[in-house]
Parts: structure tokens; C-alpha cells; sequence
């Protein structure tokens, strides 16, 4: 009989530390992964052509929307948390071992608080339990829970041992529900069960008026009977919604949670559950066994610095955002990051990751809508004006460091952000509709492809629809390259003759197109200028520095 499609046979392999081995709960396991495997591991894949750039607008559109959900860059507290989570689930099986009886004693000792109660201890006292707890804080957008998951997704959900014909579980993520109630945490723990391994516990345990105290142990029954690596309890924060649980009432709850499940636990929350783990630490209990860690927005960016090898080593900030640089489905992309466009970038954004690349997602549709083309630090400013404003005030108490606001802020959301994409992709399809209709090519795909490269070469378009419809006529079998070549060689030659030169000479653009011209255009640097043009021109190089040639001929 076949197996289910979430589940694996059980592939057993030595895990290289002693008191890991002849446990087939850990030997199971994927292998304990090094730096070089977690960065393969968790780095998200991106589909980029750089031919993609000279793409139709509403196709680029869907490109560049992907990076919300396939871009994903490790960070050095990544690989923290990987590191603990690893230790977690592998040291939390040790105390449960089928081979050696412990995992029967385990269940033994839940059988046992059923039929008591709950009220009684645990009748194998000599059974001791290796897990242990992490709570992980960090305002919403942080990168927290896309973390985790994609940690645990680097273990099978479910591994079928059949020589014992024992189903192991290495993970279980859960949400705290909206309500805040301990009691239907404990069901939404028995739903997710039940959809991962197909089975009824919350049909059967939902119907009967059990108390808390006697969930919880149904829950350390059912975790141990499936071999319960971890338990992820992500939006811990909900719980304080309801008022009538108290904060000692939420800590004893957790701690009992680690106690009675003995499985490893991970508390996900934002700042606003901080209050809760603090007087876990300060009361020294159990279920802050492995630590809190605290998961801060990327840092204030550092200037890249030389090692005593001689070898650059790039804050992670500068890594990063050089690795998000380089997918710009843009005709006039700059290929390298200028330092105002990253600090502008870091100012707006304050590091937390979700609005980096939100940002930067909305920059790009932005640009494409309005012909602009790039990523300009006005252009930025721009779509953090307008399409940020949710966010506004959790980013300013993130500015000020100001610790009370950013608990009252810390829920980071953006509810319109996916009705802006497409908001964004309509009014780009429309312009698109509208760029049709002055320059078809008889819907030619690949003539208008070949008519944004040129463009975006900067070839002045008057001149490329006749060159372009004719090379299509005289080659029509030919790849984009070659016809590049011809019409290239063609518009050089045009640009050449007298006539064609007084022709050029006397065009003009109208201001409302200068933001579509090069880079290094004056009249684009002048369309993107708020303030005095004149002040942000280069001495020596835009601008003529006249006092500094005076002082060489004086």
C-alpha cells in the first residue's frame, strides 16, 4: 500500500554525535546541516533572465511580483535559529527512544496523568525530559515565521518507520486563534494533527467539556504516540487579547506546556507578548530552558571593510540588498547600487526585511507605470509615501528607538498591499493597450521586443518603428541578435547623413518625457529634483568649477 503523499519512508543514516546514535527518531532525520548546506537549503530561487527586462510591461509586471514569495536571503540570525531549532528536535528525542523503552515509559506517564486528572505527577519519575523551550520575538514583518518555516521545511513533515510501523512527526506549526483562548489553542493543536496524519482527534476530544489542565495532557498523549519533534505556537501575542487570562495565568500555561507535552517548544510572538517571557526570565522557569531570542530589524548598515587579508567583507545589510538588486526587470536598470539609493532605501524601509522587498517590488511596478524605468531614490520616497502609509507609524517608532511605541506598533500590516499589485499591473496594462496602438508592428511580439531594446538603448524612437518594420520585411527569418545587428548598423548610418542630422538637431522633448531619458541626462536628473536643481550638480563634472580653475591660473 502506498503511502501518503506528506509522508516519507524512513531512510536511517549515522548523525555523527554519540548520544544521537541508535536512536531511529534522530538517525531518520535529515542530516545536521553546515553553513554551506543552509545556505543552499533556505536561499530562495528566482527566475531572471536579464532578456526578461526588454519583455512586455505586464509580463515583467508578474517577474518582479514573484520576489514576494521566491526571494530569500540568509542572514547571519538565520543560521541562529536553524542552529537551535536543530538542537532542539534532535536532543528532544534523546529522552525518547523506541529502541530502548524510554518512548514507551513516555506514554506510559500520559496514560497515566489521564487517567489521574491531571492532578497527580508523572508516575516514572525517573524518566527525565530533554526538551526544551525558545521563545522568538520580533516585530511583524521581521522575517520570523518565513524563517521558521522554511527551517522546517528542510524536514519531511511526516517519516513512516515500517520495521516498528511507527509514524514520526519532526515538526508541528500552530497559530494561537484570534480569540486568545488557552482552551482553543489546545484544539487547534488536535486540528492540525488531524490534517496532517488524516486522523479525528478534535472531532473526538472537542465534544467533551474538558478543562485546560486535561487538554494539555491529551496533548502530551497524542505529540508522544506520534513522536513529536517540535511545536511551533506562532502569533503568541494573541493570547493576550483576552482579558481574563492573566500574565501568570499565560506562564504557567507555557510552562506546563514544555512539562506535560515533553516535546521541544518555539513560541513565535511579537513585542507585544515580550511581557510574558520577561517574567519568564525573571522567575528563572523551565520553559525558558533554551533562551528568548530577539529578533531585531536589520541594523543601521556599516560601510564594507577590509580584513587583514586583504578581502572586502560586505555588511549584511550591503550583501543583501546587492543580492536584491540585481532582479530589476527595468530597460534602464542600474547594474550596480549607489550609496544614496541604499541609504534611502534603509531609511524608508529600517531594515525590516517584508518592507524591503515590498518596497522595492512596488518601486519597480512604479517605475515600469510611469515610463521611468529605474530605481531612483525619489522614486522610492515616492512609493513609501503613497503605498506605505499602514506602516508609517511603526517605522517611525523603529526611527525614534522608542520602545513603548514600537510594542504599540508592532503588529506590522499591510492589508491593501496585494490589491495594490494588481492595481499597479491594471495601469500598466493599460498604458501597454495604449503603446500598442501608436507602435504595433502588426502585433508583432518579437518586433516589439526589439523595439524596447533599442529604446532602452536610448535610440531615438521616431526612428526605429520605419527601421525596425523593415528589417522585419527583408529578414523575417533571423533571431533578435542578428536583427539587432542590422537595425543597429541601419539607425547609425541615418544618424549619419546631413539631412537626418538637421532633423535631430532641431527635435525636441517635451518636459513631461524627461523623466523616460537616460540617466545621465540633465533633463532626467532635473525631473527628479524637489529642491534646487543646481545644488545637487557635481562640481567638476556637471557643473564648471570655475573658482578651483581661477585658483590654478591666479
Amino acid at each position: 500500500m502506498p503511502l501518503p503523499d506528506n509522508f516519507v519512508a524512513a531512510v536511517y543514516k549515522d548523525p555523527g554525535v554519540s548520544r544521537y546514535r541508535g536512536n531511529p527518531l534522530i538517525e531518520a532525520l535529515p542530516p545536521i546541516m553546515d553553513l554551506k548546506a543552509l545556505k543552499s537549503q533556505l536561499t530562495g530561487t528566482v527566475s531572471f533572465d536579464p532578456k526578461d527586462c526588454f519583455a512586455e510591461p505586464h509580463q515583467r509586471a508578474h517577474e518582479i511580483a514573484s520576489l514576494l514569495d521566491d526571494f530569500f536571503q540568509p542572514l547571519s540570525i538565520h543560521r541562529q535559529l536553524e542552529e537551535k531549532l536543530s538542537v532542539m528536535i534532535r536532543a528532544g528525542y534523546v529522552g525518547r527512544n523506541p529502541k530502548d523503552g524510554s518512548l514507551n515509559s513516555k506514554m506510559q506517564d500520559g496514560y497515566q496523568r489521564i487517567m489521574d486528572g491531571a492532578t497527580n505527577n508523572f508516575r516514572f519519575a525517573q524518566t527525565n525530559s530533554t526538551a526544551k523551550c525558545l521563545s522568538l520575538i520580533g516585530c511583524s514583518g521581521s522575517g520570523k515565521s518565513t524563517t521558521v518555516n522554511r527551517i522546517l521545511s528542510t524536514y519531511p513533515s511526516v517519516i513512516f518507520h515500517s520495521d516498528i510501523n511507527f509514524v514520526q512527526l519532526p515538526y508541528l506549526r500552530i497559530e494561537c486563534p484570534s480569540d486568545g483562548s488557552l482552551k482553543s489553542l489546545c484544539l487547534n493543536f488536535f486540528r492540525e494533527i488531524d490534517r496532517t496524519l488524516d486522523t479525528n482527534y478534535e472531532q473526538k476530544y472537542a465534544r467533551k467539556r474538558h478543562s485546560t489542565e486535561v487538554l494539555l495532557s491529551l496533548m502530551g498523549q497524542v505529540a508522544t504516540q506520534k513522536a513529536l519533534g517540535v511545536l511551533v505556537i506562532d502569533e503568541v501575542q494573541r493570547l493576550g487579547l483576552k482579558r481574563s487570562i492573566s500574565k501568570e495565568a499565560m506562564l504557567e500555561f507555557f510552562v506546563a506546556l514544555v512539562n506535560v507535552i515533553g516535546v521541544p517548544v518555539v513560541l513565535v510572538g511579537t513585542p507585544k507578548a515580550r511581557p510574558i517571557f520577561e517574567m519568564e526570565l525573571q522567575a528563572g522557569r523551565r520553559s525558558a530552558g533554551f533562551g528568548s531570542l530577539f529578533w531585531e530589524p536589520m541594523q543601521r548598515p556599516n560601510k564594507a571593510r577590509v580584513d587583514s587579508n586583504g578581502k572586502v567583507r560586505l555588511s549584511e545589510w550591503e550583501a543583501f540588498t546587492n543580492k536584491l538588486w540585481k532582479y530589476q526587470w527595468l530597460k534602464q536598470r542600474s547594474e550596480t547600487l549607489d550609496d544614496a539609493t541604499r541609504d534611502r532605501w534603509y531609511s524608508l524601509s529600517q531594515g525590516v526585511l517584508d518592507i524591503v522587498v515590498k518596497l522595492f517590488v512596488l518601486a519597480q511596478l512604479r517605475a515600469i507605470a510611469t515610463g521611468i524605468e529605474r530605481v531612483t531614490p525619489e522614486l522610492l520616497q515616492k512609493v513609501y509615501d503613497d503605498e506605505l502609509i499602514p506602516v508609517h507609524p511603526m517605522l517611525d517608532a523603529l526611527r525614534r528607538n522608542d520602545a513603548d511605541l514600537i510594542v504599540k506598533y508592532s503588529d506590522l500590516h499591510l492589508p491593501s498591499i496585494d490589491k495594490r499589485l494588481l492595481e499597479l499591473r491594471h495601469l500598466i496594462e493599460q498604458q501597454q493597450e495604449q503603446k500598442k496602438k501608436e507602435v504595433s508592428f502588426g502585433n508583432n511580439e518579437k518586433a516589439l521586443r526589439l523595439y524596447n531594446l533599442l529604446q532602452a538603448m536610448e535610440c531615438d524612437s521616431s526612428l526605429l518603428a520605419p527601421l525596425i518594420e523593415r528589417v522585419f520585411k527583408e529578414h523575417p527569418s533571423l533571431g533578435l541578435p542578428e536583427l539587432t545587428k542590422i537595425v543597429l548598423a541601419w539607425y547609425s548610418e541615418s544618424q549619419s547623413s546631413p539631412t537626418q542630422t538637421r532633423s535631430t538637431t532641431t527635435k525636441s522633448i517635451k518636459p513631461n518625457k524627461w523623466h523616460e531619458l537616460g540617466s545621465d541626462d540633465l533633463r532626467f536628473k532635473y525631473s527628479q529634483k524637489s529642491t534646487s536643481f543646481y545644488n545637487e550638480l557635481k562640481l567638476g563634472a556637471e557643473v564648471f568649477d570655475i573658482h578651483s580653475r581661477l585658483k590654478q591660473v591666479s
